[in-house]
């Protein structure tokens, strides 16, 4: 995938273009590959073909956008869509997401950014149970910032490391990544099981 990826923007200035806009897109159709393609920049950084800062400035940059489109969206026609779908129990999760948003909205907002699908629902709900923007906004440039950061710089070290194997540079950062990810879903299981028993 590396090899293909690089064939095609390695070098290019169409490059940063691509970052944002999978970025973007990404956060709200959650199937596109942006954590990988930020990685990937971030290897192609190490060996000079982009600019590290720029990597991470567009991949921030369309990131938040990205976000912005799915609390908006959830903003215009969440509501429709949550008196059309959600009555009984649903609606009781829904309320509870209300809660928990208003109580916890900006660490939400910050963990939900490395969890792939947990950024657009996060995003969405926050829109459609009118989360204050400023609030939101204010959380989600930081969650994008440290996002791409962390993506671009997991390349770039492991870029820098592999300097004549690229791929492994790659794999080792994608390795990491996937593991952050497994811990941070390990750490939300662990509180969700103890919360009723809390209770």
């Amino acid at each position: 995938m590396l090899e293909a990826f690089t064939d095609f923007v390695s070098g290019s200035p169409w490059t940063y273009a691509y970052l944002l806009a999978v970025s973007a897109i990404d956060a709200f159709f959650p199937v596109v590959p942006s954590e990988t393609s930020v990685i990937a920049a971030g290897v192609l950084a190490a060996s000079g073909d982009l600019v590290l800062p720029l990597v991470i400035l567009v991949a921030a940059g369309g990131a938040i956008l990205g976000d912005n489109i799915s609390y908006f969206i959830g903003r215009s026609v969440g509501h429709r869509i949550a008196e059309r779908f959600f009555s009984g129990e649903r609606r009781k999760r829904l309320d509870q997401a209300e809660r928990q948003l208003a109580q916890r909205g900006g660490y939400l907002i910050l963990v939900a950014r490395f969890i792939p699908g947990g950024r657009t629902a996060v995003t969405l709900a926050a829109g459609t149970l009118e989360f204050p923007w400023r609030r939101f906004i204010a959380w989600d440039v930081a969650a994008g910032i440290i996002w791409a950061s962390y993506a671009s710089l997991l390349g770039y070290f492991g870029g820098r490391t592999f300097e004549e194997s690229p791929l492994k540079g790659l794999a080792l950062a994608f390795g990491i990544a996937v593991a952050v990810t497994a811990i941070v879903e390990l750490v939300r299981w662990v509180r969700r099981r103890r919360t009723p028993t809390a209770a």
